[in-house]
């Protein structure tokens, strides 16, 4: 199988935030900051796997500090681990204050992406290889992150089918709510 390294896949993406992007707390609405990390993180998994790739989880999202008007954002996301046919792909943001150039770390996740065939069918990606210590660090711990992940999984399944059998319908819901259950 194919490998390629992390800095193959790398994708920088710099914007400004307007005040259509500001939520009422005037900081960045973290729907939007997530919509931008999914975009980048699908361009991220193109790269590696040159297949359309489909996101199937988002990982740990840590918003770590509020970004602010005056502040522009630059997302950083590599792939950092492979499976047969999906991708764990890392993502930081940089906030930037544009008036002091003062820079910080404000959320980092991690994606997870299927790659697909021509039939919409998973389809084998190339393996990775970490170079930088960052690199290496984040592949290290993948492993954990993807056992984590199946575990996750299987309880997400019996919810689902928990739901499927005892679960309020939207139907039952209307009903409730207009005195009819």
């Amino acid at each position: 199988m194919e490998t390629k390294f992390c800095r193959e896949s790398r994708v920088l993406r710099s914007s400004r935030v307007f005040p259509n992007d500001f939520n009422n707390h005037n900081t960045l609405f973290g729907g939007r900051l997530l919509s931008d990390m999914d975009q980048v993180a699908s361009i991220t998994a193109a790269k590696h796997s040159r297949r359309e790739c489909v996101t199937v989880s988002v990982d740990g999202v840590e918003f770590l500090h509020p970004i602010r008007p005056q502040e522009s954002v630059c997302f950083e996301s590599f792939v950092i681990w492979t499976k047969r046919s999906s991708l764990e792909i890392f993502i930081k943001v940089h906030a930037e204050d544009l008036r002091t150039g003062q820079s910080k770390i404000a959320a980092i996740s991690y994606f997870t992406f299927v790659a697909l065939d021509e039939n919409k069918k998973p389809t084998p990606v190339p393996k990775v290889i970490p170079e930088t210590a960052e690199e290496k660090y984040l592949h290290e711990r993948a492993k954990y992150r993807a056992a984590l992940r199946t575990e996750k999984i299987e309880v997400n399944k019996e919810i689902v089918s928990y739901l499927k059998e005892h679960g309020t319908s939207p139907k039952v819901i209307m009903d409730y709510s207009e005195g009819e259950c």
